[in-house]
């Protein structure tokens, strides 16, 4: 099948030159474009005219003042046309070896620059904050086309769109498929100093929610009750979110549950009081909004400490929309950071993915789900069950029970990482492949909520980060640690055993989210309190289902919310704020209120992710929709060995590897199914 590369039109090669004017650049004249693949095309035959235009375009949209004028930007295309399937070959294979070490070492260097902020080694430092704003690889990209050499990419290989490679990618080869995904490295040209502002907005995004610590101990009732342990500290929102899990079934629990949803709200709407944050010295009351000191502290509270938080939260977002924004003009074929979350990153249209996830929100199995939890709690349900956890198997353990189970086990990060051999072979991998994996993985300890760092270059290792304080490693943390492992075993097959690099990792961040869940649904079974059986198999059904509903409604808050920054790029922190909580009562109110019979609830906005990941939340309820076709795949092969061979396939797109995965497209039809059948059984 002949190759379609994208082409310029007269209008959208106008287009560009717009874009281009508006950033400050110029690219070379539609007439001297035309004129450079006239000669090129007269030179090397009509065989070769189609390639030779798409490449000399490819070239003018990325081409600016400072490459030269009009006629080095011909000389250029005129002398780096490389006709001969060798020659093609040759460069493909040069860019390969190259790229994976240059950015595998960069890679190893940022790892490094950001050790004191990603791992508990003692207090940040100023200069450690500093130097979290370096990241060196921002100048790889800007020196690959000062050199010209991504040029040369540029002029020889086509960069494809998201509609050609769904139309045609069906019957490309391995390699076909390798030089298409070379040249999205070159799709964008983005100046150093804005990566550099991407970068260390992201950076200070993570710091700020990373230090978000609300002191549990210090929280009261009205009545001056306080309900949770002296102790106890939970990071926003993962810890909140886990905590209102683990009380249902607890006496007491309802109180506890009704408390936190309060604290979330305080947060989403920024009333929460600055002076709480990290702050063990203070009590503070939820309901009323209430500060007091600790006893036996007397006096009243300064007036400074009672401020509320001043829309931070909103602040670290706009930064973070702001700096990317600044890549728009440079980014020909996905012109906004939404295009290239989904159409580049994702590689599923934004449509598409909110037709999934609607189609979920809107299915009678979520409803007849909702009365069977009703039902079990004996109440109406109220916001923060959207997060109930009755259908995760415990094998009849408690909370406290599990906790105390795996810090026996894990009491520190080294012990956990002496048992990564261990947990994969109780998995299904063989004892070759599990000590090959094993050693492939370091374990850090973690200082926010833990997450895996795949590795670049083969040479390296990935890294499991996971919070395991001195008191050791509970249940929640285990179950993320769980979750991050998937993660990275499927880094390590996707890197080290797949056959072209520009291939390696996975369509989309859902695919490797779907092996974690794979990993993290067998997590009781890791700790030798029995493998699911077929009962176990229908829970996981209901709470894939359930779980898929709760976060598909705050992927499409997310969504809602970057819409609206694009349409009103000069928000305020406040204005963003207000936004910000009405895209959340809308996707509540029209998906979650004739379930739940509450209107105009905000708890979709809480999410971390939101302020850190940019738009990274949709990749979650993909996750669990794959997942559930994969692990079905997996129950009916061998484990490990149909891990591997799912992992290895790369990066194709979203539907090309589930059709070679599992032997159908992606879809929620299969989840939707299963728990029609395990509601009917209940």
């Amino acid at each position: 099948m002949s190759l379609r590369p994208l082409l310029i039109t007269a209008g959208s090669f106008l287009a560009l030159a717009s874009l281009a004017s508006a950033a400050g650049r110029q690219i070379p004249g539609a007439d001297s474009v035309q004129a450079v693949g006239d000669r090129l095309a007269a030179r090397f035959g009509p065989a070769q005219a189609e390639r030779i235009r798409a490449g000399v375009s490819q070239v003018a949209q990325r081409w600016w003042a400072e490459d030269g004028d009009e006629q080095a930007f011909a000389s250029f295309c005129e002398q780096n046309f490389l006709a001969s399937d060798a020659d093609l070959s040759q460069a493909f294979r040069r860019f390969e070896q190259l790229l994976e070490q240059m950015d595998g070492h960069l890679h190893e260097v940022r790892r490094m620059l950001l050790t004191p902020l990603d791992l508990d080694t003692g207090p940040v430092t100023p200069l450690d904050r500093l130097l979290g704003d370096v990241d060196l690889a921002a100048h790889v990209d800007e020196d690959l086309f000062r050199s010209k050499a991504a040029f040369v990419a540029l002029m020889n290989f086509p960069v494809h769109s998201l509609a050609q490679r769904l139309a045609e990618g069906a019957g490309w080869n391995r390699e076909t498929w390798a030089r298409s995904r070379m040249l999205d490295r070159f799709e964008r040209r983005v100046p150093a100093s804005i990566a550099q502002d991407i970068t260390r907005a992201f950076t200070d995004a993570d710091q700020y929610i990373a230090d978000y610590n609300i002191p549990m101990g210090r929280l009261i009732t009205p009545e001056g009750d306080r309900p949770f342990p002296k102790d106890l500290t939970l990071i926003t929102h993962w810890g909140l979110r886990d905590q209102i899990g683990s009380h249902y079934g607890e006496a007491d629990g309802l109180a506890k549950q009704r408390m936190i949803l309060r604290v979330m709200e305080r947060i989403v709407r920024q009333e929460i009081p600055v002076a709480v944050l990290n702050n063990p010295d203070l009590l503070w009351c939820p309901e009323t909004n209430q500060l007091l000191p600790v006893p036996p502290a007397k006096g009243p509270i300064a007036a400074g400490l009672l401020a509320r938080e001043p829309d931070t939260r909103y602040a670290k977002f706009l930064e973070v929309f702001r700096a990317v924004r600044k890549a728009d003009p440079y980014s020909p074929t996905a012109p906004t950071y939404i295009d290239r979350k989904f159409d580049l990153d994702r590689q599923i249209p934004e449509r598409q993915v909110e037709a999934l996830l609607e189609s979920v929100l809107n299915s009678g199995e979520v409803k007849d789900l909702a009365r069977i939890i009703a039902r079990r709690l004996g109440r109406p349900l109220e916001p923060f069950d959207i997060w109930y956890t009755g259908f995760k198997p415990r094998g009849g353990h408690s909370e406290a029970e599990l906790d105390q189970i795996v810090r026996a086990k894990y009491p520190t990060v080294a012990a956990f990482s002496a048992d990564v051999p261990r947990i994969l072979r109780d998995l299904g991998f063989t004892q070759a492949k599990a000590d090959w994996l094993a050693q492939r993985i370091v374990v850090d300890p973690a200082r926010g909520a833990g997450h895996a760092m795949g590795a670049v270059r083969r040479e390296d290792q990935a890294h499991l980060r996971t919070r395991i304080p001195a008191t050791g490693m509970d249940y929640k943390g285990y179950n993320i640690a769980i979750h991050e492992l998937g993660h990275n075993v499927e880094q390590v097959f996707s890197l080290n055993e797949i056959d072209h690099w520009f291939l390696n990792g996975v369509p989309n961040n859902g695919f490797t989210e779907a092996f974690a869940f794979v990993f993290q649904n067998r997590d009781l079974e890791l700790l030798g309190l029995g493998a699911p059986g077929s009962e176990a198999r229908r829970m996981e059904a209901l709470a894939t289902l359930w779980g898929t509903y709760e976060i598909g409604g705050v992927s499409l808050v997310d969504m809602r919310v970057w819409r609206y920054l694009y349409a009103h790029p000069e928000a305020s922190p406040a204005e963003l704020r207000e936004a910000t909580l009405a895209a959340a009562r809308e996707v509540w109110n029209r998906y979650f209120a004739p379930v739940f019979g509450v209107k105009d609830q905000e708890i979709l906005a809480v999410y971390s992710h939101m302020i850190v990941y940019g738009l990274y939340l949709p990749d979650y309820p993909l996750g669990h929709i794959i997942a559930f076709q994969v692990a079905d795949k997996l129950r009916r092969g061998e484990f490990g060995a149909e891990f591997e061979r799912m992992a290895r396939q790369g990066r194709l797109t979203p539907d090309a590897w589930m059709r070679a995965a599992v032997g159908t497209p992606l879809s929620t039809q299969a989840l939707l199914a299963a728990a029609r059948a395990a509601i009917a059984a209940q």
